[in-house]
């Protein structure tokens, strides 16, 4: 069995592929998109900024082509590195400046404070007040609010809070 005939019976070619060439083809997709994250770094997965939010979504939708058989196997796979690189690129001059990360990322927006809601600063996000409440729920803060001294929405989307200072 020659090598060419060896890897078209396991991973064949073009998109008509039997079960075990998907199969084969979806482990070593597998352990390359493995990799790939490692390369990318915590943060792609950790932060879930919009800039590590499309890492995910472009190495799925990038990925899934070379398991079905739609796209060429090793353009979809180079493709995908030169993704992940250029998101740890990106990552690092967020982290070293930050006018970038500015730019890329934006800033945290202060929703709450002195006991009202920013609706300037909320429609802008488009959030309402349900959403802030909702979030301080889910940090199991409160959901008395005379408790909070500020809320935001921070770069990846989140409501944070910051509890009034107690007088003991």
């Amino acid at each position: 069995m020659t090598s060419s005939s060896f890897l078209d019976y396991w991973f064949g070619s073009g998109n008509q592929l039997n079960v075990l060439q998907m199969s084969c083809r979806g482990v070593v997709i597998f352990i390359l998109a493995l990799i790939m994250i490692r390369i990318a770094g915590r943060r792609s997965f950790g932060l879930r900024t919009p800039v590590d939010n499309i890492i995910s979504i472009l190495l799925g939708a990038v990925l899934s082509r070379a398991v079905a058989g739609s796209s060429p196997f090793l353009p979809v796979v180079v493709s995908c590195f030169v993704v992940v690189c250029l998101h740890r690129a990106i990552g690092w001059l967020i982290a070293h400046n930050k006018a970038f990360s500015k730019l890329i990322e934006g800033n945290k927006i202060l929703l709450y404070e002195k006991g009202e809601f920013l609706s300037d600063h909320m429609r802008r996000v488009q959030i309402g007040k349900e959403d802030v409440m909702q979030g301080l729920r889910r940090q199991a803060l409160t959901e008395d609010l005379n408790e909070i001294e500020r809320v935001y929405i921070e770069r990846n989307g989140e409501i944070s809070a910051i509890r009034k200072k107690s007088n003991q």
